[in-house]
């Protein structure tokens, strides 16, 4: 979900990236060290520690110094404030947020707010409007119950001027409900000086999705992957049944492939073009399908190459296995890469037919054009040579049969 954000953040070319931290701030640091490298971004990304969880207002006041030390030369655009629990936003929402900021600083506008209307409220902030100015926000837990009735809601995205920021930041209160500094506070406070705020209201619902329960979590998981599977529909990959194929971020699928029902496709996928994946298929982080690849029902890869043109159909477990071009993997096989405490790797040659029931106790090799037989078993450090076949339990070399006369 962070990284959702920071793309955010990212995708709006700041100079600089703020994430405040508070609860396992060690876990949320360490992830953030992954994503200045996922991301290029770098040094650009920084953080800065809440030891106190005292509200959204506070959270933004533990960010001063960082602000202040940005300089003047910050002066020259808005600060954007995001909220690191909705993973939802669209970048061309957040750049219309900031086109407002620079069109309405000019006129001395305080701040630029983001706001919908949803179908449920539930917890926002509500916005209390006189005509169509912009008065000030009330948070749920204080509000009346004639103010709850009120259906334009906060979504905690804003765009400051640096010096407004740090100038009102000090100036909040935690008398209220939660006995927290509520960043909302500043719209009324901005307001008050004179200084009107606009609100730019978002269109789509969904969008605006926070999560705060497991089930807002699933609500944001499920808009989330139909957005992945538009992408992928887009670029040209069939997807026979969207309700029942899930792709996760930073998959990359090829053109002119083929994504068959009840498919599970992991984080760190990379398919090429025309291959043929599922049904009941589960790829897993590091696998790789080369171009006309193709992996059937109830087949499981995990860290593996499939060379173009080979078939992995039918109920077979492929782990830390490179395979070749146009080899043929038998139903039931399996590439046992696990011995209880380490993972091995194994190598299977370009055009290998491993027959049906095969396992393959890793690490081992099979050369080019090689074949095992229905039912083999290869036992750790097997070394297949090219176009030798290999039957039995445990396997052995199939030697072809003399002629009497030799």
């Amino acid at each position: 979900m962070l990284g959702y954000v920071v793309d955010q953040a990212l995708a709006l070319e700041p100079s600089r990236v703020l994430v405040v931290v508070g609860h396992e701030s060690d876990q949320v640091e360490a992830y953030l060290q992954v994503l200045k490298v996922e991301t290029g971004a770098g040094e650009r990304i920084g953080s800065v520690v809440q030891t106190e969880r005292l509200g959204t207002g506070h959270a933004v006041l533990t960010c001063s110094a960082e602000l202040e030390a940005l300089g003047t030369e910050a002066d020259a655009g808005p600060i954007v404030v995001l909220s690191g629990d909705m993973p939802l936003f669209r970048v061309e929402t957040l750049r219309s947020l900031v086109d407002a900021w620079y069109e309405q600083a000019a006129a001395g506008a305080g701040a630029v707010i983001l706001t919908s209307e949803p179908d449920d409220a539930r917890g926002f902030g509500r916005v209390m409007r006189a005509g169509e100015a912009v008065q000030g926000v009330v948070e749920e837990k204080d509000a009346s119950p004639e103010q709850r009735l009120v259906r334009e809601v906060n979504v905690g995205v804003y765009a400051f001027s640096r010096a407004t920021l740090l100038e009102g930041l000090p100036r909040l209160s935690s008398n209220n409900a939660q006995g927290e500094y509520y960043l909302t506070d500043m719209v009324g406070l901005l307001v008050g000086d004179g200084r009107p705020v606009s609100a730019q209201k978002v269109a789509d619902f969904n969008e605006v999705i926070g999560v705060n329960t497991l089930k807002h979590l699933s609500e944001a998981r499920t808009e989330l992957q139909w957005r992945i599977l538009e992408g992928h529909l887009a670029a040209g990959v069939r997807i026979e049944d969207p309700a029942t194929t899930y792709i996760d971020h930073g998959v990359e699928i090829g053109h002119g492939t083929r994504i068959l029902p009840c498919t599970v496709i992991r984080a760190g996928v990379s398919i090429g073009e025309e291959c043929e994946v599922g049904p009941f298929t589960h790829l897993r982080v590091g696998t790789r399908l080369d171009d006309h690849a193709e992996v059937g029902n109830f087949t499981e890869v995990k860290k593996s190459t499939v060379g173009s043109h080979t078939k992995a159909k039918h109920l077979s477990y492929l782990g830390d296995v490179t395979i070749g071009a146009g080899a043929n993997i038998g139903a039931g096989t399996i590439v046992a890469n696990y011995d209880g405490t380490h993972k091995h790797p194994t190598q299977i040659g370009d055009r290998a037919f491993i027959g049906s029931g095969s396992i393959l106790i890793a690490p081992c090799t099979i050369g080019e054009g090689a074949l095992t037989g229905a039912g083999a078993v290869l036992r750790r450090g097997t070394e297949v040579g090219p176009d030798e076949s290999w039957v039995g339990v445990p396997a052995r070399k199939l030697e072809p049969k003399r002629d009497s006369n030799d």
